[in-house]
């Protein structure tokens, strides 16, 4: 999928994506509690860019956890955003936030953070080239020693093992409503617009994007996070 087409498609999804996001809430919820170990050293008032914000389920966890952090959020979604900046605004802290319609190369390589987030988001860069570009980006715009969180859709789409977790996915995601039709809908959608690559080889591709070696620190089904601080030196 293309970006102006990937941006078009989550514009349509941005008044129904929180909906659709809570059949796997407990997901996101295990995932967000690990984020805090992951962040647990950063300054008490840190920069945080969160890339590929979406409706900001993360920022806003963070933002509730730790009250001087400041952050940017970046989506190419206009729609997107605007659902986050309104939550923001809801529960009283969008001036800590700065909202970037856009991609993370757009914005200024000069503004470091301590740490960034970029949750099931690379996935849909297909070319694995494009995809270390894409975190070198990321690594460009952090502080040395600076951490990413990153999480995507992850198996050897090859093996059995995906085969039984793609099953499990779509049990979740449509709450039980699973058919061999959708399954196989599904698999053509993933199959077409979806890198859905081997952990080792996501983790070997955010490496080489100019990040120390990632630690997985998350799997639920397909979902697989790691955690990773940015390289001593890094390519721009």
């Amino acid at each position: 999928m293309q970006p102006k087409e990937l941006k078009e498609t989550f514009d349509q999804q941005a008044s129904g994506y929180d909906k659709q996001s809570a059949k796997i809430a407990p997901i996101h919820d295990g995932l967000h509690f690990l984020l805090e170990a992951v962040f647990s050293a950063m300054p008490t008032e840190a920069r945080v860019l969160c890339v590929g914000v979406g409706t900001g389920a993360e920022l806003i966890h963070l933002a509730q956890k730790f009250p001087l952090w400041k952050f940017t959020a970046v989506d190419p979604s206009g729609a997107m955003l605007e659902v986050c900046r309104a939550k923001t605004e809801e529960m009283g802290f969008v001036e800590r936030c700065h909202f970037h319609e856009g991609y993370v190369e757009s914005l200024p390589v000069k503004d470091a953070y301590d740490a960034a987030t970029c949750f099931l988001v690379s996935q849909f860069i297909l070319e694995q080239e494009a995809r270390s570009a894409f975190f070198n980006g990321i690594a460009q715009r952090l502080k040395p020693g600076g951490i990413l969180a990153s999480s995507d859709l992850a198996s050897d789409v090859g093996s059995i093992v995906y085969k039984e977790l793609l099953k499990d996915w779509l049990y979740m995601t449509t709450a039980g409503e699973a058919t061999s039709e959708r399954l196989e809908q599904m698999r053509v959608t993933y199959d077409k617009h979806v890198s859905i690559l081997p952990p080792m080889t996501v983790a070997a591709i955010i490496e080489a994007g100019g990040f120390e070696t990632p630690v997985q620190f998350f799997q639920a089904g397909l979902i697989h996070a790691w955690h990773s601080r940015r390289a001593s030196s890094v390519d721009g």
